[in-house]
């Protein structure tokens, strides 16, 4: 009603206010979430662009971000040179292109490699930029801090001992600060203060109304909101965060919309105060009004990106060939979560002993737990951010120990909070610094200062009765492909990163389990599958478990390669059994250390344990990068293969899988998790300007939300440019991920026809999807639910 009385005092057409917010709408949801530090999981940052293809996307980048979105030519160049792409390659992603825009032939393409330089995109400007230009002052930078500022204090999620406004709606803490805040004054635009002041009191209304001085329409409206959206970095992408939080709780959130209205203040101030800009302003919307097409060199370097899929699809393929068969009753079976890294470790674990077999299942083993953990009262959502939690669970210790532990918690705080604060950390440093010198030796050094305590075993808030046992252990039996042939040991893994001094420490653990390590999920379903309660139900329901059978609950620890088993009431009488499996995972994790030391900058297998433990640090692991495809399918058709620690590793027998209920579950779920994790890194390489995280060396932690490089500015999405890249060459060969199933394709057509949101990321190229057939390539997917055959000795050839 407001909005509606504004607009009729404002004399604005109710069309053009409906079509501008929808514009606003539609940039907003081009946006991908920024989860916090402490829960950081990898986004994909073409998350409101799969409806469209990679060269469309690259276009729309390169108009509001000026970035591409493929690498350039000489990055393929140089991929011919070393040998890695083949001319079979550029040829088959020559013919399989449907573009009217595609070079007329093969020999055209190879023109593109062989130009000296892909010209670099370059963002149409703002306003800002403009001014910037005819005035000399740096109004972007300007804005930048300014906003930053702002922004750090009014998002901070405890780390800052004040912030403006807070519990104060966004746009209403802003008009707040920036009505007192002189720095544009300063800088030469007069009456800022002023201009705020009287400007709309609702996002709404500030946006109707800068839209109009800036001669915005719909048809312009929604690139250039999304320019304004992505000037602002990281804060944006923390903003679509909130509204994705609550919209998973089905609600909603005007952050964003906030941000936008703020962003367009600082236009329409500068439009008006600075002279002469109308002219050089009106071509820019022009340009925003055409509509988002890519250009032949866009179609060129797509193309030469599919031919790098193809030749990675081909070397996999060849790896593949041929099928390794299972043998007897295996003394172990280990779940390990389906993360790349896992790969390593399973192929290691296999080798010390054939009675050992390995099973890949995400690493919240099916468990949407809401977790409390030891001495806190914070609810951690311990699954894939695409769920909601289902089960609340708690690690609280008896009450005197809880007691003591929040104590503890709370000295640490306020000792924390002291040494910060502006009246007394320079006297901290004068009084307590030598008391650090050890400390500091010892943490430089990779010392180990502390015993880890283990948790009290996680406990189902209100409990289980008999039948929620039996159906919850019956539905994650079912879907880890494991209702019959168990061994005498099932060890369940959860993981996690072990790190010290590293902000992005959450991103080395577990995506599954919401950027959280998976210890709760494997202990919770270790508890609940050796209870005789849960036997009992499974066994009425067709499901026995072997007596003899034991589950066991473990941690891997990703940076180093070691394994901590959990004795959650382990009985006696199997000690021997678990020495035995002990010893398995030890010689298991010498030879992965061995294998990943190689891959690590000036490490050794002896040296990969205390890399986890130096404050200094930069590349403890390479966590996820160099994932390139997600295989879903018995542990036959890749046993014994070396697959690099590449693949994503998701144990399923389709012949199993009553309805292919699980099929679809595998395709909704962890394949869209999975394709979140291989583009995050692929953005993170190929724009790391824009999707990545930057330097390390010079980040500092802001608000407890993300980071920032230096003192102030925009927040930095993404993964660490350490995380990607070893100082000389980038680690993560950016790829799309290719996806294969073994599974009827009529069956993966059913799933795809369900949920149209997947088709879209096969559909538009965001990944490749192929069947297996006995552990062998069988076909390829192709946009409009069709497939055309593709046999393994084809694509390795």
């Amino acid at each position: 009603m407001e909005t509606e009385m504004f607009m009729k005092h404002a004399q604005i057409e109710p069309a053009f206010v409906s079509a501008i917010l929808k514009a606003a709408e539609d940039a907003a949801r081009r946006i991908p979430p920024a989860f916090p530090l402490d829960a950081t999981v990898a986004v994909n940052p073409f998350l409101g662009q799969t409806g469209e293809d990679l060269a469309t996307a690259s276009a729309r980048l390169q108009r509001v971000a000026g970035v591409r979105a493929t690498r350039t030519g000489a990055d393929f160049s140089a991929a011919v040179e070393a040998g890695e792409l083949t001319d079979a390659d550029l040829e088959a992603a020559f013919a399989a292109s449907t573009s009217p825009l595609k070079p007329k032939d093969v020999s055209a393409l190879r023109a593109v490699l062989e130009a000296a330089q892909t010209p670099a995109p370059a963002a149409l400007p703002t306003v800002a930029e403009l001014a910037a230009e005819a005035t000399g002052t740096d109004w972007p930078s300007i804005i930048e801090k300014s906003f930053g500022t702002w922004a750090a204090g009014h998002f901070d999620r405890g780390q800052a001992l004040w912030s403006p406004a807070p519990g104060a709606e966004t746009f209403a803490s802003w008009r707040a600060w920036a009505t007192q805040d002189l720095t544009p004054e300063i800088a030469g635009l007069t009456g800022f203060c002023a201009h705020v002041a009287g400007a709309p009191d609702t996002p709404e209304r500030a946006i109707i109304r800068a839209a109009e001085a800036l001669g915005l329409d719909p048809a312009s409206s929604e690139t250039a909101f999304h320019r304004l959206y992505m000037d602002l970095g990281g804060w944006s992408q923390h903003a679509r965060w909130l509204l994705w939080q609550a919209e998973l709780a089905g609600g909603t959130d005007q952050t964003l919309l906030s941000l936008l209205a703020i962003r367009l203040i600082w236009e329409e101030a500068l439009f008006a105060h600075v002279p002469d800009l109308a002219e050089n302003w009106a071509e820019v919307v022009a340009k925003h009004r055409a509509p988002v097409e890519p250009s032949e060199t866009d179609i060129a370097l797509t193309i030469l990106q599919d031919a790098a899929e193809r030749a990675h699809q081909r070397r996999l393929a060849a790896v593949l060939y041929g099928e390794s068969k299972s043998g007897t009753r295996a003394a172990l079976q280990a779940a390990f979560c389906i993360d790349v890294r896992s790969e390593v470790f399973r192929r290691a674990l296999e080798s010390v002993d054939p009675t050992i077999e390995t099973i890949g299942f995400a690493g919240f083993f099916g468990l949407p737990l809401a977790h409390k953990a030891q001495g806190s009262d914070v609810v951690e959502a311990h699954l894939p951010v695409l769920l909601n939690p289902g089960i609340e669970t708690t690690s609280h210790a008896d009450a005197m120990h809880e007691r003591d532990i929040r104590i503890a918690a709370r000295t640490t705080r306020a000792w924390g909070r002291f040494r910060q604060a502006a009246v007394s950390s320079f006297a901290f440093v004068e009084a307590a610094g030598p008391f650090y010198a050890g400390k500091l030796l010892k943490d430089a050094f990779g010392v180990k200062s502390r015993t880890e305590m283990i948790a009290p075993v996680p406990q189902v808030v209100g409990g289980l009765d008999a039948t929620a046992k039996a159906e919850t252990a019956a539905t994650v039996l079912g879907a880890m492909s494991l209702t019959k042939g168990h061994a005498e040991i099932v060890l369940l893994l959860g993981h996690g990163g072990q790190v010290t001094n590293n902000p992005h420490e959450s991103a080395y653990h577990c995506g599954a389990c919401g950027g959280y390590t998976g210890e709760v999920s494997a202990r919770l379903l270790a508890v609940l599958l050796n209870d005789p309660e849960t036997r009992a139900g499974l066994a009425e329901r067709g499901l026995p478990l072997p007596d003899d059978t034991l589950f066991v609950a473990g941690l891997h620890d990703t940076t180093t390669d070691e394994i901590a088993i959990f004795d959650d009431g382990l009985p006696s009488d199997r000690a021997e059994d678990i020495r035995r499996m002990k010893s398995w995972l030890t010689q298991a994790g010498k030879i992965a250390r061995t294998e990943r030391a190689a891959t690590l900058p000036g490490a050794n297998p002896q040296t990969v344990s205390d890399r986890a433990r130096n404050w200094a640090e930069i590349r403890p692991e390479w966590g996820l990068a160099g994932c390139a495809a997600f295989i879903a399918a018995p542990r036959a058709a890749t046993r014994g293969k070396n697959l690099g620690g590449r693949s994503f590793l998701h144990s399923y027998d389709w012949k199993l899988d009553e309805d292919f209920r699980t099929l679809e579950l595998i395709l909704t779920a962890p394949v869209v998790v999975a394709s979140w994790i291989s583009l995050q890194y692929y953005g993170s390489s190929v724009m790391p300007s824009v999707f990545g995280g930057g330097n390390k060396l010079i980040h500092n932690v802001v608000g407890g939300i993300g980071v920032i490089e230096g003192n102030a500015g925009r927040l930095r999405p993404g993964l660490p440019w350490q995380a990607v890249h070893d100082g000389e060459c980038l680690r993560h060969e950016p790829l799309r991920l290719s996806v294969m199933i073994e599974a009827p394709r009529q069956a993966i057509t059913g799933v795809l026809e369900r949920h149209p949101e997947v088709r879209d990321l096969f559909d538009n190229g965001w990944l490749h999807l192929f069947t297996l057939q006995g552990g062998r390539i069988d076909a390829r997917y192709r946009s409009g639910f069709r497939w055309n055959e593709e046999k393994c000795g084809a694509l390795a050839a």
